[in-house]
């Protein structure tokens, strides 16, 4: 009995392993206000800060809204094989590093990037175990009403996004999840990724992840 126990104890215990969860969604979609609901009534959670070469803004904070590097420190990570995944933006890189991840995993933080579509599918080539959720809208046309209720775009910088919207709703397939963020239901649509969690941490065979 106290053997059985034991063996138990044992596969519990692997079942509970940190997990990598990739939020992505199209623009307007929440993932800003969800990532930082969640970063509240989940914990432990690392977020991973996008890493850029853009210069800082006034009101930006260094390690909060970008990890902010020199283009040759994000060359290194380039020629290293550091990134998971990396884009060139008007003349400046992003990306997201590998090492801190690692770090995160190691530590026994369940560990979170929130990434666009393009971003999220450079990731999954990469690390293919990761947990993928697709934040969307309760209906397209309410994330274009989003869009346009910003009133922070040009007519034509405003079709490009709806536009790209579109697109990155075709990606869904791609994903293992849905959470439909309804407008007005941030509390639910957090819910629903907490219990994606919950329901990970009880798989019989665990995701190993290879950074």
């Amino acid at each position: 009995m106290t053997k059985s126990n034991s063996n138990s104890t044992a596969l519990w215990a692997g079942s509970k392993k940190p997990l990598l969860l990739v939020l992505s969604g199209p623009s307007g979609a929440g993932k800003d206000a969800v990532l930082n609901k969640l970063k509240i009534v989940h914990s432990p959670i690392a977020h991973i800060t996008t890493m850029t070469t853009r210069a800082k803004r006034p009101k930006e904070k260094d390690g909060v809204d970008y990890n902010f590097v020199t283009i040759e420190q994000f060359q290194k990570l380039i020629d290293d094989n550091e990134l998971l995944e990396y884009a060139k933006v008007y003349d400046n890189f992003y990306g997201v590093p590998k090492q801190p991840v690692r770090d995160a995993l190691a530590a026994g933080n369940d560990t979170i990037i929130k990434i666009d579509v393009q971003g999220a599918a450079s990731i999954k080539k990469i690390v293919p175990q990761a947990i993928f959720i697709f934040l969307a809208p309760l209906t397209p046309q309410e994330l274009v009403d989003r869009l346009t209720m910003r009133n922070t775009e040009s007519q034509e910088n405003l079709k490009l996004r709806i536009d790209t919207v579109k697109e990155e709703m075709s990606k869904i397939g791609m994903f293992d999840y849905i959470a439909v963020n309804e407008h007005g239901q941030i509390d639910r649509v957090v819910d629903e990724i907490r219990a994606i969690i919950t329901a990970e941490k009880l798989r019989v065979v665990t995701r190993e992840y290879n950074l």
